[in-house]
């Protein structure tokens, strides 16, 4: 795989997780410059600072940024565009859940997932498309879930990882001419702080009934993320590949 020498690559969500996997494999693929966005201030600072350490080669930018502000979306972008540069790749990694059974579903929990997961991939998307597109060059990754074929508790968080499958289509076929790739990556089963998060016999059984009998990697997400923006995937765009292990239920 080639090499991110040259490239400026914004990664939202890196404090942890699958997010920090991405960037982290960025840097140890030689990315010149990462700018890597959390709403939590305290906590992508010291992903910042972690990655730094990993290279002196690639220079790490941390900024806090909450993307379901369109607001600050542009005034952090517009940091990034002056203190690395065009962006180069984009990969749209934050979120939220709020579960719930949809009848007891509030519209504040369907309003606060859409509005990070979905509106956030799209104030993302807007404020690097146009530079994009001068520069007839861009690669965007947007993380969906299985969850978007249906998930009981999770209509708000299925519905905007639906809508992610179908804004990467669309835009993939709006940017192909500009030699721009937007894929998206859907993860199932992935050993998270996410996933910490919910009751331990739940996790079990759903370990238990798994076929690979072992929960995903956030490493082996972002090893796809990263592929889907390197050079030698520039004839793959307008596709969600599953994460899963094989387990698709």
């Amino acid at each position: 795989m080639k090499s991110f020498e040259g490239k400026v690559v914004v990664v939202t969500g890196a404090a942890q997780g699958i997010g920090y996997a991405i960037a982290e494999k960025f840097v140890q693929e030689r990315a010149s410059k990462l700018a890597i966005l959390d709403w939590n201030e305290e906590a992508i600072k010291a992903a910042g600072e972690k990655l730094q350490d990993i290279s002196a080669d690639t220079d790490v930018l941390a900024l806090r940024c909450d993307i379901s502000s369109e607001e600050m979306v542009n005034a952090v972008f517009a940091e990034i565009a002056e203190k690395l540069g065009t962006v180069d790749v984009l990969v749209n990694n934050a979120g939220i859940t709020r579960d719930i059974m949809f009848h007891k579903m509030t519209s504040k929990q369907w309003d606060d997932v859409l509005k990070v997961n979905l509106y956030g991939t799209f104030n993302c998307c807007k404020a690097v498309m146009q530079g994009m597109r001068d520069q007839s060059y861009g690669r965007i990754v947007n993380l969906s879930s299985v969850v978007a074929y249906g998930n009981a508790g999770q209509a708000n968080y299925a519905a905007t990882k639906g809508a992610i499958i179908s804004l990467t289509k669309t835009l993939a076929k709006e940017g192909g001419r500009k030699g721009i790739t937007v894929n998206a990556v859907a993860p199932h089963c992935i050993d998270t702080p996410m996933m910490h998060s919910v009751p331990a016999d739940f996790k079990q059984n759903l370990i238990s009934n798994h076929v690979m009998q072992r929960m995903g990697k956030p490493e082996e997400v972002a090893a796809l993320v990263v592929f889907l923006a390197n050079e030698e995937a520039s004839y793959v765009s307008g596709t969600c590949i599953d994460c899963t292990g094989g387990d698709v239920t």
